[in-house]
């Protein structure tokens, strides 16, 4: 176990300086500056050229792009990912006052994801060509063919115009503020996000137990006379869990990323839309440090997954 965990840590370790390299310079082909988008195009136009030197030099970008590279790598190093000049702090402070709503959000996305998509999910795979079998196909073509825009968006028009009332008017309340508040904050945010998720949760659950049922180890537990229950249940849906396993990591991983678009219509100070906030800012700092974290959490995540698959199934941990 402890080789197999090293082994995939030691992997990790490429991707990140891969997507490091990659944000740092891409996030520079995009038109326009910092400079630019401090001051404004009229603005940067009216500068003279001492003073365009003068603001490069503030902003570091009058060095070659690899020494701005180098530079940035050795100050996360020491645990210095630099200061956003948008928000006019260190972009650690801004990353970790944005990433807990995100987080919330992510989890309470994933519940109700498995709790509307694994027992339907079950459902349909036991009762194929059925009523059932046919609203879950019905409901998981939904989830997915839906838009989460368009789905957060209809939640707000059916709240303001029905109920007369706004799901986040007024500032943020945090968890720790106030957690029932909280909760009416980020409940709709989380169905739209855990609505989509959840088709896809009952699609492959579905597909998955559809096939574990033709398993000869599924026959021959029936034939041994245990119940239907403990054969979906103990038999078919644990030994089917690693496609399951596989599609929650790698949307919790996404979702952590900070839903932009969720973030952005229910109003939501996540790590999605201070990301998208930055890039439009030219805050380079502070995208390529959010970026970079985002990345790794979804690393971490698919570490978790690794050792999900290794408890679910001995078999993986050992090669």
């Amino acid at each position: 176990m402890g080789r197999f965990l090293s082994q995939r840590i030691i992997a990790f370790i490429p991707t990140l300086i891969g997507v490091s390299i990659l944000v740092f310079f891409v996030i520079r082909q995009i038109p326009g500056d910092a400079i630019t988008a401090k001051l404004g195009a009229e603005g940067a136009g009216s500068l003279t050229p001492a003073q365009i030197a003068e603001y490069r030099a503030y902003f570091g970008l009058d060095k070659p792009l690899t020494q701005q590279y180098f530079e940035w790598i050795g100050g996360i190093l020491r645990g210095d990912f630099g200061n956003s000049e948008m928000r006019r702090e260190p972009v650690l402070s801004a990353i970790f006052e944005t990433f807990p709503l995100t987080l919330e959000l992510t989890i309470l996305a994933l519940l109700i994801a498995l709790v509307i998509g694994l027992p339907i999910g079950v459902l349909s795979a036991t009762n194929p060509d059925s009523t059932i079998d046919l609203v879950s196909k019905s409901i998981s073509l939904l989830g997915l063919s839906l838009p989460n825009f368009w789905m957060g968006t209809l939640i707000i028009l059916v709240l303001s115009t029905v109920f007369h009332s706004m799901p986040n008017a007024g500032r943020y309340i945090s968890l720790t503020e106030d957690p029932l508040r909280n909760l009416g904050q980020l409940i709709f945010p989380a169905f739209t996000l855990g609505f989509a998720f959840s088709a896809s949760i009952m699609r492959t659950t579905r597909a998955v137990m559809l096939d574990t049922f033709s398993q000869d180890y599924i026959r021959t537990a029936r034939s041994k006379g245990l119940r239907e229950r403990v054969v979906v249940i103990r038999h078919a849906l644990r030994n089917g869990l690693i496609p399951i396993i596989t599609l929650i990591g790698i949307e919790f991983g996404y979702l952590l990323g900070g839903a932009v678009l969720v973030e952005e219509v229910f109003a939501l100070p996540g790590i999605g839309r201070l990301t998208y906030t930055a890039i439009l800012q030219r805050d380079y700092a502070l995208v390529q440090g959010a970026i970079l974290f985002i990345a790794f959490n979804f690393v971490l995540v698919n570490l978790l997954v690794d050792v999900l698959y290794s408890a679910v199934d001995p078999r993986v941990s050992h090669g």
